[in-house]
């Protein structure tokens, strides 16, 4: 679908984000507000989608299993959390400091990006996922042993908490950052680099491509965003502990990206905010003794959406009731007007009339030999 050269189709989820974002924010604006609970499952769902999409850029495009993702926003929590904590004091718990604690918090985040990447991204497969699985559980453990002036130590670090009635809206605006950063990312010739690399790594650098160049590039934005989603995690809680973003938690992370389809954002978007609604959901309502469904039930749900993704025999059910699908039946269409068709014959410039009848004669003194003896 496009409107003149603007292709509505790459919009459409900056456009559902926006308006859910500005619908909530007046409506908490006017009062007619959210429990904390809610609020907090806001929060929670933003960030769970700027930790999918940003995971979908080294695990979906460029076709690399990264298993330490947690500790990439661990760092982003910590650092964060830290330089928050050092300047509410001084400035207010105002949107500067906040602003501030994200630059520090994605720096820091890609630096070690960038440390972790320049080694690892040599290695391939499970290597690449031991390697980052190993970085994920140093970071937890080297915070975890920090002592209390520093990073809390086992207490955990102790960080301001962000205005609840406005943090989400941040949260949704930093979504929108996040989409609009990945989406250009992947639309550019760096991103056809990228999967291109996907696809055939020795093709790709065949024809040209630094592949390690790209490789170490993506790893070192997926990390930052990572690190931006975990100083928004510091804003939305009390206190941090490191034991929080463990090999369970990138595991979390991986499967959102997994069951939203790999490379396909919109996809981990609506995984990342069905997840995390489960995630909250099954513990309120599963207590007492029915608190041991929680993960059975938690399994279920995931192994139903991972078959009816993959399943051949539901190939033909998907693709009739896809969202697409759906629209085309709504939408009339005329075949006799093509107007996106840029090969027609009544746009293609052409220096004669299509109509024109072109004709070489060759007539038998032009193909005889010449005088000399020789052929023309």
């Amino acid at each position: 679908m496009r409107l003149g050269k603007v292709k509505i189709n790459h919009y459409i989820n900056y456009l559902v984000i926006g308006v859910m974002t500005l619908v909530l924010g007046i409506m908490s604006a006017s009062g007619a507000g959210f429990d904390s609970s809610m609020l907090f499952l806001l929060e929670k769902i933003a960030i769970s989608i700027i930790l999918a999409v940003s995971l979908s850029l080294v695990v979906g495009f460029l076709g690399e299993l990264s298993l330490g993702h947690a500790g990439f926003m661990c760092i982003g929590a910590y650092i964060g959390g830290k330089a928050s904590a050092l300047l509410v004091p001084s400035m207010g718990n105002g949107l500067v400091p906040l602003l501030i604690a994200l630059v520090v918090g994605c720096a820091a985040a890609a630096v070690c990006g960038a440390i972790v990447g320049i080694p690892a991204l040599r290695l391939r497969g499970d290597y690449l996922a031991i390697v980052t699985l190993a970085f994920g559980e140093i970071v937890k453990s080297l915070f975890l042993n920090t002592s209390e002036k520093t990073f809390g130590g086992t207490l955990g670090l102790d960080t301001p908490r962000y205005d609840k009635d406005y943090l989400f809206i941040i949260a949704f605006v930093l979504v929108l950052v996040t989409l609009a950063i990945v989406q250009n990312y992947i639309r550019s010739k760096h991103g056809r680099a990228v999967t291109a690399i996907r696809d055939n790594e020795i093709a790709a650098r065949a024809t040209g491509i630094n592949v390690t160049k790209y490789k170490l590039l993506t790893f070192i934005l997926s990390a930052s965003l990572a690190g931006m989603a975990g100083v928004l995690y510091s804003y939305s809680n009390y206190n941090i502990q490191s034991l929080k973003f463990g090999y369970n938690y990138s595991i979390e992370i991986l499967v959102m990206v997994v069951l939203g389809g790999m490379g396909n954002i919109n996809g981990s978007i609506i995984a990342a905010v069905l997840i995390t609604w489960l995630n909250t959901w099954l513990p309120t309502k599963l207590t007492g003794d029915l608190a041991v469904l929680q993960n059975l039930l938690y399994a279920l749900v995931l192994i139903v959406i991972v078959i009816y993704n993959n399943a051949p025999k539901l190939k033909a059910f998907r693709d009739t009731y896809n969202f697409g699908a759906l629209v085309k039946k709504f939408k009339k269409h005329d075949p006799a007007h093509i107007n996106d068709d840029k090969a027609k014959w009544d746009v293609v410039p052409t220096k004669i009339s299509m109509d024109e009848v072109l004709s070489v004669d060759f007539t038998p003194q032009n193909l005889g030999p010449d005088k000399k003896g020789g052929d023309k």
